[in-house]
C-alpha cells in the first residue's frame, strides 16, 4: 500500500500538493468544507470542518504526513486571529494522535528585518496586524509536541493562483491586452514564488525527518520587479510587454482611512515600495530542491489562465 498523506484545504497550495503527492504514488485524503479537490485515482475527497476532531481523525487515519493548507476566510488580521490558531491547534492535536508530521505553507510576513535579504536565519518577531498573527502561529508550532515544518514562500504565482499580485491583477490583463496596475513601485525587486515549487519543497521536507521542527524557504528564483514579471507573462503569451501603471503608496494610505480593504493592503506596502528579497539557497541545498526557471513557470501560468478562459 502506498504511503497515506492528508491535505487540508484545496486552494492553490493544497490542490498542488495533493496532485504532486498522488503523481508520486501516495494515497491522499483532501479535507475541505465542500469536498472539493483534484480528480485523481489516488485522491479521496472528504467534506468536513478542519476544526472538528472527529472529522480530523477520519481524514488523518494512518497518515504519515499532514499538509495544512487552509487560509483565512478574509484577508484581515481579525479573520486570521479568529480562525487560524484554533484550526492549527486542532490539526496538530489530531496529527499527534497518529504520529504524523504537519507541514505548513508560510509567508514572509513574520520577518522583522525585511529591508535586508531575508534568509532562514533572519528574526521572525514582527508584531501587529497580519504580521503579528503569522509570528504567533510560528511560535505556537515551535512549542507544539507534534513535529512541524513551515515552508516560507514569497508572493505566489502559478496555475490556480487567482487572488494575488501576480494572479488576476497581472496575468488576466496581460492576456486581455490591457494595462497592468501594481501597488507601491514597478521598479523595486520583489521575490515571487512559483506554487509548484513551494508544493515540492513541502513534500521534500515531510520526507526528511532531519528537516522537521524548522523553518525553510521554498525554492524561489531571483527577485524580479513587478514590471519584469508582467513582461515575462506577456512574452509567454506572445504579446508585447504591457504598460504598467503604479498606484503609489500615499494613494493607498489615503484610501485606507475610509476603506477596510485598502487598509489591509496598505499594511503590506513595505514589501512593494522597497526591495523585498528572500534567499532560498540554504533550503534548496538541504531539501534537494530547486526553483523552476521563470520562462517555464510563466508559460505554465499563462497556459492555465488560457484554459480558464
Amino acid at each position: 500500500m502506498p504511503d497515506v498523506c492528508a491535505v487540508t484545504g484545496a486552494g492553490p497550495v493544497g490542490w498542488t500538493v495533493a496532485e504532486q503527492l498522488a503523481d508520486r504514488g501516495r494515497q491522499v485524503r483532501v479535507l475541505t468544507r465542500s469536498g472539493s479537490g483534484p480528480d485523481h485515482p489516488l485522491i479521496e475527497r472528504i467534506s468536513g470542518d478542519a476544526k472538528d476532531p472527529a472529522v480530523l481523525r477520519t481524514a488523518f487515519a494512518g497518515a504519515k504526513a499532514v499538509f495544512h493548507c487552509i487560509h483565512g476566510s478574509a484577508y484581515t488580521a481579525a479573520a486570521w486571529r479568529a480562525e487560524l490558531p484554533a484550526a492549527e491547534q486542532a490539526v496538530l492535536s489530531a496529527a499527534q494522535e497518529v504520529g504524523a508530521v504537519v507541514v505548513f505553507p508560510e509567508s514572509l510576513y513574520s520577518y522583522s528585518e525585511p529591508d535586508r535579504v531575508i534568509t532562514e536565519a533572519g528574526p521572525r518577531r514582527a508584531t501587529g496586524g497580519k504580521r503579528g498573527v503569522r509570528t504567533d502561529l510560528l511560535q505556537a508550532r515551535e512549542a507544539s509536541a507534534t513535529p512541524t515544518v513551515s515552508v516560507v514562500a514569497g508572493d505566489f504565482f502559478g496555475p490556480r493562483v487567482r487572488m494575488a499580485h501576480a494572479g488576476e491583477r497581472m496575468v488576466a490583463p496581460v492576456l486581455a491586452g490591457k494595462n497592468v496596475s501594481v501597488i507601491g513601485s514597478a521598479s523595486q525587486p520583489h521575490s515571487f514564488t512559483y506554487v509548484p515549487d513551494l508544493a515540492g519543497a513541502m513534500i521534500a521536507a515531510a520526507d526528511q525527518p532531519s528537516a522537521w521542527n524548522a523553518v525553510w524557504h521554498a525554492p524561489t528564483g531571483p527577485a524580479r520587479t513587478q514590471k519584469e514579471l508582467a513582461a515575462a507573462f506577456a512574452a509567454a503569451a506572445g504579446r508585447p510587454a504591457p504598460k504598467v501603471r503604479v498606484l503609489p503608496g500615499w494613494t493607498l494610505r489615503a484610501a485606507a482611512l475610509v476603506s477596510a480593504g485598502a487598509r489591509e493592503l496598505a499594511e503590506m506596502l513595505y514589501q512593494f515600495e522597497r526591495p523585498f528579497v528572500m534567499d532560498s539557497a540554504a533550503s534548496e541545498a538541504a531539501l534537494g530542491v530547486s526553483h523552476t526557471p521563470l520562462e517555464t513557470a510563466a508559460a505554465a501560468t499563462v497556459e492555465w489562465w488560457r484554459q480558464q478562459r
